[in-house]
């Protein structure tokens, strides 16, 4: 077999990664009302280290209740999920995978209704919460957030903390923060979600303490062999907003805090972007974020076919290739994608006979 990059190991840190097909963070809205896992979890994350991903990512994983999109998004601020998650990273890590975690805070586009309902706020009646934001700037449709006190600011600093600790506890290798989507992080970082006037606001650094302080909290938390990620939006697709020049620079002030990897995404912070849509059509982000630091890089956005996959990695625009959608559609597609470029993988074994075409005695 030809080694290709996609089925090339990567080590960050101390953890080695047995290929660069990784999973990308997908929203379930299937835990408990607690914030806890369930079954659904194991079965997803499960199957696709099964799957052969060499990372797995859980979903965004509120750092407080107030911190979920919807009542039924994952959790880790008690006990009770850790001792949840800790089920489900064994048997990822039994599988071959490494399981990652994706810490998040929904910011004001939380409070709203499982998708599956719709897509409006929900009341305190109904469950929901006041959602917070750097600044009382609604998200189109929404209500109007409560703007954060410099006080609540660093207790939320401190949120993710604790949650980079549990999440450790739960067994997870690797920890991501979630500051893209037009959640609160990303509305910290875009002028479109943030008018403050204190240290918090106003100027490009000013915009990026919050996050520069989540890194330095979270990276204290972690241990020295645990690999640090943060996911950002590379564009607002949207005037006035953040844009890949900003992104460039953000990548440039991160070098040196002890982040591992961008995973670079976009858009997210407003309704009225204009988002221009087709296969690989965030690579080229991903390439700007690659070129402007030494941190390595992940690619996402349209990415199904493993030829197309490769070819990000050899033309040397991204480090790593993480898959959404795809997987959901075919949670073993690492397998079919190490056939097709001619790469060894090691299949569990009672999948072994899948390896052949026709009858094997």
């Amino acid at each position: 077999m030809v080694e290709s990059m996609l089925f090339s190991p990567l080590t960050l840190r101390e953890v080695t990664f047995r290929n660069r097909a990784w999973v990308a963070p997908m929203a379930q809205y299937s835990a408990t009302e607690d914030g806890v896992p369930t079954d659904w979890h194991l079965a997803h994350l499960g199957g696709m280290a099964r799957g052969g991903a060499g990372l797995v990512l859980s979903e965004a994983t509120a750092v407080s209740p107030e911190g979920r999109i919807c009542r039924t998004d994952t959790g880790i601020w008690n006990d009770e999920q850790v001792r949840a998650w800790s089920r489900i990273t064994r048997f990822v890590e039994s599988q071959g995978a490494v399981p990652g975690i994706q810490l998040a805070h929904s910011g004001r586009k939380g409070s709203v209704q499982i998708p599956t309902e719709g897509r409006n706020a929900i009341t305190e009646a109904e469950g929901g919460w006041r959602t917070v934001a750097p600044s009382a700037v609604a998200y189109e449709g929404l209500p109007e957030p409560h703007a954060l006190t410099a006080g609540e600011i660093a207790e939320l600093v401190e949120a993710y903390a604790a949650g980079a600790r549990r999440a450790v506890e739960a067994g997870f290798r690797v920890v991501e923060i979630h500051a893209a989507h037009g959640y609160l992080i990303n509305s910290f970082l875009s002028p479109l979600g943030n008018v403050r006037t204190d240290e918090y606001g106003g100027s490009f650094g000013n915009r990026c303490r919050f996050l520069l302080e989540i890194v330095a909290a979270v990276r204290a938390a972690l241990p020295d062999e645990n690999p640090l990620f943060v996911r950002i939006s590379a564009t607002d697709w949207a005037d006035g907003g953040w844009t890949l020049d900003d992104t460039a620079a953000l990548c440039r002030l991160l070098e040196g805090t002890g982040v591992d990897l961008m995973d670079i995404s976009s858009g997210g912070m407003v309704a009225h972007q204009k988002i221009t849509v087709g296969p690989s059509y965030q690579v080229p982000f991903a390439r700007v974020a690659k070129q402007a630091s030494s941190i390595p890089v992940a690619a996402v956005g349209l990415i199904t076919e493993a030829v197309q996959a490769e070819q990000v990695l050899v033309d040397g625009a991204a480090d790593v290739v993480m898959f959404g959608r795809q997987l959901l559609r075919e949670p073993h597609w690492p397998y079919r994608a190490a056939v097709e470029l001619r790469s060894e993988m090691r299949w569990p074994g009672p999948y072994r006979s899948a390896r052949y075409r026709g009858s094997i005695p």
